[in-house]
């Protein structure tokens, strides 16, 4: 049965990118809306008087206790599930849910379908992708939900969409107990936020959550069979398919890559004895193998919405990805200097590494309770050079000791943001015609810049240096 928001007291647990605009919709619907919110800063005291200009309530500084009287709550993503208004709200027996919920739960009954990504790396480019394939294809689309668009806008808005790509965060996923994608990609797994979801087994119980229901397709990444245990465990409707992605030659009912050929076993007559090509490796851009596995996830996204091959091609070549995001930003005496400053987690920066042969390593950061030897144990015979920057960095040089004890290490002693040019400098120093000097911190970056963008601005920046 729908929910009946007219008159009901809701309330919105924290303000920000996605409370603000629930707090705006669910008091259109006729709601009595109450706010709360941890905080009370500058920023939160704004949005708290845009809020209560239309009437609604706002809680500044106590997001912790359960306003009296409240039967739904709708949470920023963020909140972690341990918080002692979720702990009321079950005793009270008040159901929580998530943006992503709401915005489903609003849906028109002629709305657009869902296409659905999730993974610990790789989201945003490949809902990015599967975007620009849909648009070639002619279908009227949006990058929409952890990317940046909010998904309510999407789904209240004016605008007509035959079809939504959708990325999804494990928090999201979390509390999104009714969403049913037309069909969904998880493409990788690895160790993150578990201090949010308190186990790996949560974690990825979550990430498995976008399966369910699905209708037409859970795509999985073949080279991580913990994807595919999460299909193998979803209750999908009948006559979905699972189909795999592998960077290899594929199998029926897979998405691979043959000489150079990006093809499909998956969406094709009699796909035991056939392929269709779809595009060449070199239409994915960077070509780096993480990203091919990216653009192949999107393929099948797409050709299970019925997109023809050459818009999966058409698509790709248009595609131009995120800053921060294995991006060349010059070559300075026959060195390539690349910036993946997005690459903070150790299962980002191993694929980063993998993307190349002879490798001087920018690394360091906040570790966020990660380890290193797997990381630095694959990586060595390719490093030519590691440079260590940031609070933690002491964890990498530890590892690099004992698995990489050949590397050359420069241990910079400083986190003020000017760190960042002595990097550069010194990887220079180690570097080598042919060589490529790699930003992939494997870090968070806040301990010397405010997000990774600005690691990744200062870095260009001191580069621009090296070149002028």
């Amino acid at each position: 049965m729908p929910f009946e928001f007219q008159g009901k007291h809701v309330t919105v647990a924290g303000l920000g990118v996605s409370g603000v605009p629930a707090a705006k919709v669910l008091h259109g619907l006729g709601a009595r809306v109450t706010v709360v919110n941890d905080g009370a800063d500058d920023r939160a005291r704004a949005q708290a008087a845009e809020l209560e200009a239309l009437g609604i309530t706002v809680r500044l500084g106590d997001g912790d206790t359960l306003p009296d009287g409240t039967e739904l709550i709708v949470t920023a993503p963020g909140w972690k599930p341990t918080k002692p208004l979720f702990t009321a709200a079950g005793q009270a027996g008040v159901p929580v849910w998530g943006d992503v919920e709401l915005a489903w739960r609003l849906r028109r009954p002629d709305s657009a379908p869902w296409l659905a990504v999730t993974g610990t790396n790789g989201k945003t480019t490949t809902v990015q992708m599967l975007a620009s394939i849909l648009e070639a294809a002619g279908l009227r689309t949006a990058a929409v939900g952890n990317i940046g668009v909010s998904l309510l806008d999407a789904v209240t808005g004016d605008e007509e969409y035959d079809v939504l790509a959708v990325e999804l965060s494990s928090y999201q996923l979390h509390w999104a107990p009714s969403l049913r994608a037309h069909s969904a990609a998880v493409l990788n797994l690895a160790p993150d936020h578990l201090d949010w979801h308190g186990s790996m087994e949560a974690y990825a119980a979550d990430k498995g959550r976008i399966y369910e229901g699905n209708r037409v397709a859970c795509v999985y990444n073949v080279a991580d069979k913990a994807t595919e245990d999460l299909v193998r465990e979803a209750d999908v409707e009948e006559g979905c398919r699972a189909v795999g992605f592998t960077l290899g030659s594929p199998a029926p009912s897979q998405l691979g890559v043959v000489d150079g050929i990006l093809v499909d076993r998956a969406f094709v007559e009699n796909r035991h004895k056939n392929a269709q090509e779809l595009a060449e490796v070199s239409d994915v851009n960077p070509p780096a193998p993480h990203n091919i596995g990216n653009a192949l996830a999107a393929a099948a996204l797409a050709r299970a919405f019925g997109v023809p091959a050459t818009a999966v091609r058409d698509g790709l070549r248009a595609f131009t990805p995120d800053a921060h995001r294995i991006a060349h930003v010059a070559d300075v005496d026959g060195v390539a200097y690349v910036d993946d400053s997005k690459a903070t987690n150790t299962h980002a920066a191993e694929a980063s590494l993998a993307a190349y042969e002879s490798i001087v390593w920018i690394a360091g950061g906040l570790a966020k309770g990660a380890t290193f030897d797997e990381l630095v144990a694959g990586a060595a015979k390719r490093l030519r050079g590691a440079v260590l920057i940031g609070a933690d960095r002491a964890l990498i040089r530890e590892a690099l000791a004992r698995h990489a004890p050949e590397v050359p290490v420069v241990d910079l002693d400083r986190t003020d943001t000017g760190a960042m040019l002595q990097a550069v400098q010194e990887a220079r120093r180690l570097a080598r015609p042919g060589d490529t000097v790699l930003l992939a911190p494997a870090c968070a970056s806040m301990d010397m810049f405010t997000n990774y963008n600005k690691r990744g601005d200062a870095f260009a920046q001191a580069v621009r240096e090296l070149g002028a």
